[in-house]
């Protein structure tokens, strides 16, 4: 309650207060007037509006002895309620005093609360990789200076972020204000991008990009801001709210979002080694051998080692981010959000395919190396069996 005022004149008691909870849109005024009663105790009639959509039913008691407690009869359509009927506190078992009353109408606010707009967070995967170095040259002005060791990535703004009248920091959520930040090996993080403007800052990295894949990846959340928040974030299905976003949230949160796209992108990669090794092996079954050649096999071997050395080193899956290091709050976002994207159950799940790859490969090159054995073993008996051949010929001429 902010405030409260009471006026009594002479006698007959006449008193008025106002009220308004924190953080509240809503006034409440209420007037009270005294009856004539003969008894020790006062009654009142009580009429108490509320100027804010919808009507508040509260029943509440005084302390003092001889004051009566007004029972409510209903609720009117035009916000108003009649009190009638006064009964003593005695009589009323489970009424809560005042304070009690404002308490439940400011949590009923708090939770009614209007929440700022979501900031969206879009991840993007296109390419293999990404010349942060040309990047940078060609977009200065926008290039945010990094405040950590971290080199395989560069965080960028687009827009400013115009502080509020009151004096309080500037919100990310309702500006026009953007951040992009780039991943050497390949990802893109959008914050507060529009649906129409994603293509435009996409193509801002296309140039400085290579090895350009068929088909992009592409994963959302979002981020909401919520300066009542009583813990300094708070997780939800498909969003992360917090009490204020700034830089460093942003470098966090687009860490994992980068590592989570980059990743579904290897996991993907190896599904399909999987899947052609398991055709192999159906093949097998049928006919007792397979086709294959050795270039091929050479080529798979390749392809899964350098998938899993991409995972491990490139997108740097089991390194910390260096302000989570440094700061609770943000180590706390970015356990959470690995949680939340499973990176390590992913991981574990790719390293298992991997094996499987790796014992299917190692399988394959048992065969070829033996059938190249046998060939060089029927070569040398058709050498030997020439060269007896040739000596019986010389014998009898």
């Amino acid at each position: 309650m902010r405030f409260i005022t009471l006026i009594s004149r002479g006698k007959s008691i006449s008193s008025a207060f106002i009220f308004c909870p924190f953080n509240s849109t809503r006034t409440f005024s209420s007037v009270l007037c005294k009856k004539p009663n003969p008894s020790t105790q006062f009654s009142f009639s009580v009429i108490f509006r509320s100027k804010s959509t919808s009507s508040q039913t509260v029943s509440f008691s005084r302390r003092n002895t001889g004051i009566s407690v007004p029972k409510c009869i209903s609720s009117s359509a035009a916000n108003t309620v009649d009190w009638t009927n006064p009964v003593s506190c005695s009589e009323i078992g489970g009424g809560v005093n005042l304070i009690e009353e404002l308490e439940v109408l400011e949590e009923e606010d708090e939770c009614n609360e209007t929440f700022k707009a979501p900031i969206p967070v879009r991840a993007f995967f296109f390419s293999t990789s990404v010349d942060l170095r040309t990047l940078v040259q060609r977009n200065k002005q926008n290039f945010i200076l990094p405040s950590s060791r971290m080199t395989n990535y560069v965080v960028m703004r687009f827009g400013d972020l115009k502080p509020e009248s009151n004096g309080l920091v500037a919100n990310l959520s309702g500006s026009d204000c953007c951040y992009m930040i780039v991943f050497q090996y390949g990802s893109i993080v959008l914050f507060n991008v529009r649906d129409h403007e994603v293509d435009g800052y996409l193509k801002i990295v296309e140039r400085h990009s290579s090895g350009l894949l068929p088909e992009m990846r592409k994963d959302e959340y979002e981020v909401r801001e919520k300066p009542t928040l009583n813990t300094w974030m708070q997780g939800g299905l498909d969003y992360i709210m917090l009490q204020h976003l700034n830089i460093d949230g942003i470098r966090t949160i687009g860490s994992v979002l980068g590592q989570s796209i980059a990743l579904d992108y290897y996991v993907r990669q190896v599904d399909g080694m999987v899947a052609e090794f398991t055709d192999i092996n159906r093949g097998m079954e049928k006919t007792g051998t397979f086709a294959m050649e050795r270039k091929k096999l050479f080529q798979l071997v390749g392809k899964a080692n350098s998938n899993l050395a991409d995972v491990i080193l490139k997108l740097g899956l089991f390194e910390r981010s260096d302000i989570a290091w440094k700061d609770a709050k943000y180590a706390q976002i970015w356990e959470y959000l690995r949680d939340e994207f499973e990176l390590t159950q992913r991981f574990a799940s790719l390293d298992f395919k991997l094996k499987f790859v790796e014992h299917n490969i190692r399988f394959l090159q048992e065969i070829l190396q033996n059938r190249k054995s046998d060939f060089l073993e029927w070569l040398i008996i058709i050498l030997i069996g020439a060269e007896i051949l040739i000596s019986v010929y010389n014998i009898a001429h």
